[in-house]
C-alpha cells in the first residue's frame, strides 16, 4: 500500500484550516490529543483507521473518502448507471486532485472546496429527484 504520510498530513491540516478549526478544537471534537494530531499534520506519524474515523466527520470528509486519501482504500469508480444518473464521474475526491489541491494557496483551496460541495449537493438533488 503506497502512501505519502506528509501529503496526507498536509491535506488534513489544510482542510482543518479551511473549515476553520484550531488544532485544539479538532482534538476536543474528535477525542484525540492535539499533540498526536499535530504530529500527523507534520507527517511525523501516520493515523490509524481508528483516528481517521474520529477526525473524518469534524473535517467534513466521508470516512471512505479519508480512507482513500490515506491509501487504505482504492479509489472507487462508480458504475455507468450511477454516472448517467448523477452526471458525476466520481463520488470521492481523487487522491491526485487532493494532492494537487494541497499545493494551492488556501484561498484557491477554499474556492475549490466550495465549488465541489455545491456540485456534490446538486448531484445529490438530481439523484433524489429521479427516485
Amino acid at each position: 500500500m503506497a502512501r505519502n504520510d506528509n501529503n496526507l498530513g498536509r491535506i488534513l491540516k489544510q482542510q482543518r484550516i479551511a473549515i476553520p478549526l484550531t488544532l485544539q478544537e479538532l482534538a476536543a471534537t474528535a477525542g484525540v490529543s492535539s499533540s498526536h494530531l499535530g504530529r500527523i499534520e507534520r507527517g511525523e506519524r501516520f493515523p490509524s483507521a481508528h483516528i481517521l474515523r474520529r477526525i473524518a466527520k469534524p473535517l467534513g470528509f466521508d470516512e471512505d473518502e479519508l480512507f482513500t486519501l490515506a491509501g487504505f482504500l482504492s479509489p472507487q469508480t462508480p458504475s455507468v448507471a450511477e454516472e448517467s444518473r448523477t452526471g458525476y464521474s466520481s463520488r470521492h475526491l481523487d487522491p491526485y486532485v487532493a494532492k494537487m489541491l494541497a499545493e494551492e494557496p488556501i484561498e484557491v483551496q477554499r474556492a475549490v472546496i466550495g465549488i465541489l460541495t455545491m456540485l456534490k449537493s446538486i448531484a445529490r438533488g438530481m439523484t433524489k429527484g429521479s427516485d
